[in-house]
């Protein structure tokens, strides 16, 4: 089947439906599925708007908001994951995924689901380390702190994703998994975006929570966004069983949605053609689930993951067959995901504006039922339960322990990996504190039409990753390979497809550290604070 890959999409869905309408025309193809990779900006009304970390100078609306309305529908099955530019709100109503608009499905905090015999996976957020071991505890109305807190990615959802055993087709993630630049075309790569440099050559880019995703599931194929560049790589991993083949993963990271950039790709997947049309649960990630509900955390402690290390009395909570044999039982052997998608927000008029509309903390009816049917923990009700007090004793016990736990274990990370960079976007222009003109040059490249963007997906520099994922300083100052291979596996969309229909440029601040200039974003919202990435 045909599935598109889309990178940041920051809210663009006419404009990105729209492409893939033509490219579908231009090839006389049909697209069966779409993947985005993050920023999706799910921005229902006003009070959303208010949940994203943007500064408030450069929040703009959009037009998700016309399909969650109902006025329009997805024309193909769209499946995200979220970034660290999301209307965290709206995406915190559905930890374990839902729909978020009719045909428009959210995978959660992390889930995997089934769509045509094809297994995929996703991670929602960035990586930092200071929040990594903490709960999900953030609700609105948010602070400046959990605005951001919000979407960085935590420990226990690493955790049950690496409970899997079964093997994972596609898997998504928002940021880059670490290293994962050492194994396509890096020269090409630091050409187009040179202020990676300093954290290639430190091996410090990306987070290392994928890195370890990406040993554990080793898919087929990896998808990202974040870093608003195209790039494509293949990473061979080694064998732990004689006589076993290795795999390799086919790392492919997008752009944003913007005009001449490489934002979207079409690839040729696999599938069973006898498997269901419709979008299925994942009884191994259930039963993952239902596993490790015990685990969960709403405060903002750190919250150690079991390990076999003599502190904890179990750490494997893999599926058993039985529980998967239950969970089959129970939904009666129909794996379909049912479409019970409902309106819990006023939804925005464009005739009605309510700038004063504040968020609150809603309880998802889609999570309820979800919750319900398979015994789990609604996260949201019990972070409720906790502001009123009702659990708060439990609690108290809890973070008591976990703090004597956490002050003898050491963190698996040392390294905020995330936002350390001190070099300056080429795609950023310093401005003063009135703003000013987008009139300067800069030194990226972006796509011309002298010089067409190759959107197949090559892939180069095929190594051994090691098991530390560690690459020294001067392998990361050379590139093996200075020509790509073209890879059959893509579906090559043009760059002229979106000439034909331009896309809306909208500039965004960024908000620096107070040592630092002010930024403002040459192209898109996209506009974070000291503790964001450099995009």
């Amino acid at each position: 089947m045909k599935v598109a890959v889309a990178g940041c999409c920051h809210g663009e869905l006419d404009k990105l439906y729209e492409t893939l309408e033509l490219l579908q025309r231009r090839h006389n193809v049909r697209i069966d599925l779409l993947l985005c990779c993050g920023d999706f900006q799910a921005v229902r009304n006003e009070a959303d708007l208010r949940c994203m970390a943007v500064s408030a100078k450069y929040r703009h609306m959009q037009t998700f908001y016309r399909y969650y309305s109902g006025d329009k529908k997805a024309p193909v099955l769209t499946i995200f994951i979220g970034g660290n530019h999301e209307a965290s709100n709206h995406l915190q109503e559905l930890p374990y995924g839902g729909w978020v608009a009719p045909n428009i499905y959210y995978l959660g905090y992390a889930g995997v689901v089934k769509y045509r015999g094809v297994r995929i996976g996703g991670i929602s957020g960035i990586f930092k380390s200071h929040d990594y071991k903490k709960g999900h505890f953030e609700c609105p109305p948010y602070n400046q702190q959990t605005v951001r807190s919000a979407y960085h990615v935590r420990n226990i959802e690493v955790f049950k994703l690496k409970q899997l055993k079964d093997p994972m087709d596609i898997f998504m993630s928002h940021d880059w998994p670490r290293s994962i630049y050492h194994y396509g075309n890096k020269k090409q790569l630091l050409k187009m975006k040179s202020f990676f440099r300093q954290e290639v050559e430190n091996n410090t880019l990306g987070s290392p929570a994928a890195s370890e995703l990406l040993q554990h599931f080793q898919p087929t194929y990896w998808f990202s966004a974040h870093l608003h560049v195209k790039f494509a790589a293949l990473m061979q991993h080694q064998t732990n069983t004689e006589g076993q083949l290795p795999k390799a993963t086919k790392f492919l990271a997008l752009d944003k949605c913007l005009p001449h950039r490489d934002f979207l790709q079409v690839i040729d997947i696999d599938h069973d053609p006898n498997a269901s049309d419709s979008l299925e649960y994942d009884i191994e990630w259930l039963a993952v689930l239902k596993a490790t509900n015990s685990l969960i955390n709403v405060t903002s402690n750190a919250w150690n993951m079991p390990e076999n290390n003599g502190l904890h009395a179990k750490w494997d909570y893999s599926a058993t067959e039985g529980a998967l044999k239950e969970i089959l039982e129970e939904l009666s052997h129909n794996l379909k995901i049912p479409c019970n998608f409902s309106v819990t927000a006023a939804c925005y008029d464009p005739n009605k504006p309510q700038k004063n509309m504040e968020p609150v903390h809603i309880i998802n009816p889609q999570t309820t039922e979800f919750c319900a049917q398979f015994g789990l923990t609604d996260i949201n009700d019990r972070i409720q339960q906790v502001k009123e007090g009702s659990v708060r004793g439990e609690y108290e016990e809890e973070e008591e322990m976990d703090s004597t736990e956490s002050a003898e274990e050491p963190s698996e990370y040392y390294t905020d990996n995330s936002g350390l960079s001190l070099s300056i976007n080429p795609d950023e222009i310093m401005l003063d504190e009135e703003g000013g003109d987008e009139d300067q040059s800069t030194c990226s490249v972006d796509p011309s039409p002298d010089h067409p963007p190759d959107f197949s997906a090559s892939f180069s520099d095929t190594r051994i990753m090691p098991d530390s994922m560690m690459v020294s300083s001067d392998d990361a100052m050379d590139s093996t390979n200075e020509d790509l291979e073209k890879s059959g596996v893509s579906e090559q969309t043009e760059e002229k497809s979106l000439n034909e229909r331009a896309l809306k440029r909208i500039g965004k601040n960024e908000n620096g550290n107070s040592a630092m200039k002010k930024i403002k974003r040459r192209n898109q919202a996209i506009y974070a604070t000291e503790d964001e990435d450099k995009v």
